[in-house]
């Protein structure tokens, strides 16, 4: 059923005044819906949206109607109904619950129905962390989508939370459940890697720059099909990125040690559409573009760096050591290779997969970086202007919750 922003979109994209009958036209519709979406057309100017001319209606030019085309727009990208989202009750509950380090349903005044629906909205799209079910514990990601939902529907605060988080009494919880549920249900599991795997490569490279939406993702890796829109370089950096997880995957799973020469394998896999680079260390500085704060190591610098990290690798996995300590020298190993930067291109998705490497080794089910915390943890990596250990560690914590939360859920189903 077509809604106010979906008429909203049509006006928005047309260079020119356009007539209710050619929105009807553009959204496939036929007449019969012609009064609804006219309806829709003047809610639009009374809010102040849109103008009408004689010669149709057109887009009233203002922050705010840009950034509610830049909500639309985000959630398109990534796969979102932003009919659900685009809600001032939503935007007023998200507002609510981020006042609070975790909530509960008894902590917000809402009705019962409604609480479990914006809480099932936005569970479905990787915009929050359930912790506890019975009773339900929850925690609200604060990313872009959330902060332009809250200003567009003039909800101005932002979150004042406290620094230090600890969730690892949950990851031990849900990874002992995790390890008895993929004993019975193997293919299960390999079923839920295929499918988190796509999500991963559009999550991790959507970092990186390459404009492939989601669902376009999907089209390319799971149903083998390219939109013809798309330019070859993004579509072939989005393959080349799967064979490259596909491998890590692998050698996670037989308990090979990470390497010199399966880092570099990895990056070759992943880079295979930049042969020039593709599994080569670099032989001249680079920077991180927008943040030259960022320490990059010299060239000459490379070899002994990159020794030294995995010697402390290889000390660190031989050892049996806490969940803590895991996490720990999780964080540690992805920020001092992000600083060494061995390549001219692709270092940021290469550290990924040798953390989720890492991970994986030590039994512990790193598949994906949910949507809601990709700001916070591109906010804690290359995007800081110094090392950020102990708040990529808080990060890895929420981010593999989620995904032994999400895991155990489609494993019990």
């Amino acid at each position: 059923m077509v809604t106010k922003y979906d008429v909203f979109e049509v006006v928005y994209k047309n260079s020119a005044p356009i007539k209710p009958i050619e929105v009807v036209k553009s959204l496939h519709k036929d007449e019969r819906d012609y009064h609804i979406i006219h309806r829709f057309l003047r809610e639009l100017v009374k809010d102040k949206n849109l103008i009408k001319k004689k010669s149709g209606f057109e887009i009233k030019k203002s922050d705010k109607t840009q950034l509610l085309y830049d909500l639309i727009y985000y959630c398109v990208q990534n796969n979102i109904n932003y009919n659900l989202l685009l809600d001032k009750n939503i935007a007023k509950f998200v507002n609510e619950t981020l006042k609070k380090e975790e909530f509960q349903q008894k902590d917000i005044n809402v009705n019962p129905k409604t609480f479990k629906k914006y809480i099932d909205i936005l569970d479905k799209y990787g915009l929050i962390l359930i912790s506890s079910r019975k009773p339900l514990k929850a925690r609200i990601f604060y990313n872009t989508l959330i902060n332009n939902l809250l200003v567009y529907f003039d909800f101005k605060n932002k979150p004042q939370r406290k620094l230090k988080i600890n969730y690892l009494d949950e990851i031990k919880k849900e990874l002992e459940q995790y390890k008895r549920l993929r004993k019975k249900n193997e293919a299960g599991y390999r079923r839920i890697v295929n499918e988190f795997e796509i999500y991963f490569v559009q999550h991790s490279l959507s970092l990186e720059g390459n404009p492939i939406t989601l669902p376009d993702t999907i089209k390319i890796l799971k149903n083998k099909i390219i939109p013809r829109e798309l330019k070859s370089e993004d579509v072939e950096e989005v393959k080349n990125y799967q064979n490259a997880i596909i491998k890590m995957l692998q050698d996670a799973q037989q308990k090979n040690a990470l390497t010199k020469e399966s880092i570099l394998e990895y990056h070759r896999l992943a880079m295979f559409h930049k042969l020039r680079i593709a599994g080569k260390t670099r032989n001249k500085s680079v920077y991180i573009k927008g943040n030259l704060d960022f320490k990059i190591a010299k060239v000459s610098e490379i070899k002994p760096k990159l020794e030294e990290l995995l010697k402390k690798y290889n000390e660190f996995i031989k050892k049996k050591t806490s969940l803590n300590k895991i996490i720990n020298f999780s964080s540690y190993f992805h920020n001092e290779f992000q600083h060494i930067h061995p390549f001219e291109d692709g270092n940021s998705r290469t550290t990924r997969l040798i953390t989720f490497h890492l991970l994986q080794s030590k039994d512990i089910p790193m598949l994906d970086i949910p949507l809601g915390l990709l700001d916070e943890y591109l906010g804690y990596t290359k995007a800081s202007r110094k090392r950020e250990d102990k708040m990529l560690f808080e990060n890895l914590q929420k981010t593999i919750l989620f995904n032994l939360k999400k895991i155990n859920e489609r494993l019990v189903s």
